[in-house]
Parts: structure tokens; sequence; C-alpha cells
């Protein structure tokens, strides 16, 4: 069949590249969707059974830092855009195995990014109509003073964690790929994600997770950290969005305006879910804990006419424990392994 356009996603089987491959490949049977995973611990093919059995999506096991790999998928299966999520991306353990994140989300992009230059620019349309679109973090930013202002598109770079000093660097090469080599790249910093499909090692699944397992939640010191929530079907839109009509060489922040402290988070999780609000546990706070995330997203909103669909958080929350509810076979058989690391970690 010939498709109108042929898309890879890096990282398709994890969270947030799913909630993307799941609304692309429904959206447009016209785009073949390329789905790429190495299937580390949060690349999860349950995750994609609804979409496997469409005619427009394939599924390739490969790691990204595999550059030969990388060059012959893009050419075996013509692809004129990429939409780059594939990353280790959990702060606790990017402070425990640093290597790993250097590795994945620094060389890794850094493969993706030269077997994409050259392979496209090996044809004789070169960059025209082609696409390298990466996804990353507001983290790259550093941290925000409680009540103060907003990360916007020229806030300084001041990671803090591994996990986002990784990113960051990931950041640069794409830009520096854009104005060293032309290649038509477009980069996003988006705010913490949250919804279906999140590994219950993140802090809004593992809360749910824990009391539908009958343990009691736990809370990284005081819960005074506040972060600025998106729903993944809303950051999934927003890529689409920006896909379609963003501009090349540009950034774009995408946020929801969803600041809440952790410990309200938790709060309501546990009030949602019929407990007693206090009904949680204080443990060891992560080490370098970021006080403050939050997105000015009206860039986005004001240039390409995005909304997010989840304005209310708590009803978006809602929706997250109905189908962690619904779907334990899912989760159940990771949660064991997830606390006790936590545990070991004392947290």
């Amino acid at each position: 069949m010939h498709y109108h356009r042929s898309l890879l996603i890096t990282g398709g089987a994890g969270f947030i590249g799913s909630h993307v491959v799941r609304l692309l490949a429904n959206k447009y049977p016209q785009y073949h969707i390329v789905c790429l995973d190495k299937l580390t611990y949060a690349g999860n093919l349950k995750t994609l059974e609804d979409v496997a059995s469409l005619p427009n999506y394939t599924f390739v096991e490969a790691d990204i830092c595999d550059y030969e790999r990388m060059r012959a998928l893009i050419t075996e299966h013509a692809i004129d855009g990429i939409i780059h999520l594939a990353a280790e991306s959990h702060v606790d353990r990017s402070i425990s195995d640093p290597f790993t994140f250097a590795r994945t989300n620094v060389m890794g992009t850094l493969s993706l990014l030269e077997a994409a230059r050259v392979t496209w620019g090996a044809t004789p349309e070169r960059f025209e109509g082609k696409r390298f679109y990466h996804i990353s973090t507001d983290e790259v930013y550093g941290a925000l003073e409680i009540g103060g202002g907003f990360f916007t598109e020229e806030t300084k770079y001041a990671p803090h964690s591994p996990y986002s000093a990784s990113k960051a660097s990931s950041d640069h090469f794409v830009r520096a790929y854009h104005d060293t080599y032309g290649l038509p790249t477009i980069v996003t910093n988006c705010s913490n994600n949250y919804g279906p499909y999140q590994h219950i090692e993140k802090f809004i699944p593992r809360q749910i997770t824990n009391i539908l397992s009958g343990l009691t939640p736990k809370l990284y010191g005081e819960g005074l950290n506040v972060r600025d929530w998106i729903h993944a079907s809303d950051h999934s839109s927003a890529v689409l969005r920006i896909l379609e009509s963003g501009k090349i060489g540009e950034t774009y922040l995408i946020g929801a305006d969803g600041e809440e402290n952790n410990i309200t988070v938790l709060r309501t999780i546990l009030r949602l879910m019929g407990k007693d609000e206090n009904d949680f546990e204080h443990v060891i706070d992560r080490p370098g804990h970021d006080m403050r995330y939050a997105i000015d997203g009206t860039r986005l909103r004001e240039e390409l006419g995005w909304e997010p669909q989840f304005t209310d958080f708590e009803a978006g929350l809602a929706d997250t424990i109905a189908w962690y509810t619904d779907n334990r076979s899912w989760w159940e058989p990771l949660k064991a392994e997830v606390e006790a690391k936590y545990a070991k970690a004392g947290q």
C-alpha cells in the first residue's frame, strides 16, 4: 500500500509514546506508523494491543543507539518523519545509574539524528518534506520558586538531575543539527504527564496502585514540591498539532496549567478512592528534589491554536484511577519489584 507519510515513533511502547502511536494510527489510516521500542522495563507491548492489528501499524524492536540499524530502518520504511520519544525518564533511576541515561538519551539521540541526516541527505529531495521532532521535558530548565514565574521558550537551561542533564544535552544536539546541517527539527518541552499506561514507578500511578494493593501511599518529604500536570492524551494531541503546523527550528512548551503540589495530588487521589486524605506515610525525599516546575504554554495556544481537553485536573485523576482499577493485569505483575526497589531506598 502507498502511504501519504511514513512516521517513525521511537519509544512507542512506552507511556507517552503509546498515546502518540494510538492517536496517529487511528486518526490517519493513510499514514504508516512505525513504532520502535527497545522493550526495556518501561516498554510494554500490552500497551499497544488495541492498535497491533491495524494495517498501517508496524512494530520494530530495536535500540536507537544502533546507528546502522536506524539508517536501515529509515531506508526500509521510507521514513519521512521521526517523532523521538525514546528515553530513560525516571529521575530516581538516573541518580543511581547516570551512565544508562547518558547512553540512551544523549548518544541514542545523536545516533538517530545522524542516521536521519545521512539517510535523508543522500536522497534527491534531501530534507524537503522531512521532520525530526524531538520530545523533551521542562526539567531541563531547573526549578522555580513557589509562587514565582513560569518557564518559557526563552528560559535558560539549568538542569539539576542526571536525567534532566541528559535531556538538556539531547536538546542541544537536536538544535545543533538544525543550525549546522539544516536538519528540519522541532523541539518541545512538556510538563509532567499522567494518565493510563504510565509505569507504576511514577508518582501518581504508584499511589493509585498502592491503594488498590492495600499498601500505604508514600510521599517524598513534606510533599510541597509543585508539578505542572498534563494528561498524556493532551500531550499527544499537542504533538499532533505541532507535527502538522509547527515551525522548523522552533521550540514549543506544552503545558495545561495543572499546577499542584504533591501532597494535594495524593490527598485528592485518596479522597477520590474513598480513603482518608491523611492515610499516607512520609518517606525520605529525593536528593536534589526540584521545588517547582510550571510552564507558560501561551505560544503553543496562540500560534497553533492548541487547547487541552483535561482542564479539570481532578477529572483527569478520576479517569486515571478508573483505568488502573480496570486494568490490574497490566500493572500487577510489576508491583512487587517496584515496591522492593523503593523499600531498599527507604522510600
